[in-house]
């Protein structure tokens, strides 16, 4: 007992070290990304933790954006992610573009959510079988996606839409529903912005 006590009171002042560093770790976050994507992530966005790359890295940032920890993007052939300004990815969401998905100003995906374009992850196969679906995902301005959703490919979300916790998007979502289940069915609209 006593050498628990005397380690917890050795630990402590490396905890507050460690608090008081924090800040930094996004900094080292954001600047690891931009070296990989060669080219500087705009200094007005926060990079909460490490983005994972994969492919060929062909990425286009808006500003303001937020991105936490876990991030997982892949993009492969002529494919491309674009993240309009003031976008948020929520920890752990994975972002795969074949063909390109596209996410607009002010969107905001949840944790763990997932956006496909195609129907394979990291083939790394010359050849595909005649089976994968590859089709861009398109997402509107000001969306909400919630935790763990699937964005599969060929949707097109439109602005102000809402898809719902762990619903799976096979089909289009019309600007200002609220889509959701598995597989999303409308679930009603949302009442007009003033």
């Amino acid at each position: 007992m006593m050498v628990r006590f005397l380690l917890l009171a050795a630990l402590r002042p490396l905890a507050a070290l460690a608090r008081a560093l924090r800040p930094l770790t996004g900094l080292w976050a954001q600047a690891r990304l931009s070296a990989a994507l060669m080219e500087p992530v705009p200094a007005s966005s926060r990079v909460l933790g490490r983005v994972e790359l994969r492919g060929t890295r062909r990425v286009t940032l808006g500003r303001r954006l937020r991105l936490h920890a876990g991030q997982y993007w892949e993009t492969r052939g002529a494919g491309t992610i674009y993240l309009g300004d003031g976008v948020v990815l929520g920890r752990g969401v994975h972002l795969v573009a074949h063909a390109g998905v596209y996410v607009g100003a002010g969107t905001v995906i949840g944790e763990y959510a997932s956006v496909l374009d195609t129907n394979r992850f990291c083939s790394g196969a010359a050849r595909q079988p005649q089976d994968t679906q590859v089709s861009p995902v398109v997402i509107g301005r000001g969306v909400h996606i919630g935790r763990g959703a699937a964005v599969l490919p060929g949707v097109t979300i439109g602005d102000g839409a809402v898809v719902g916790a762990n619903a799976v998007v096979t089909r289009d979502v019309p600007a200002g529903t609220v889509f959701g289940g598995v597989p999303a069915q409308p679930l009603h609209r949302r009442p007009a912005q003033a």
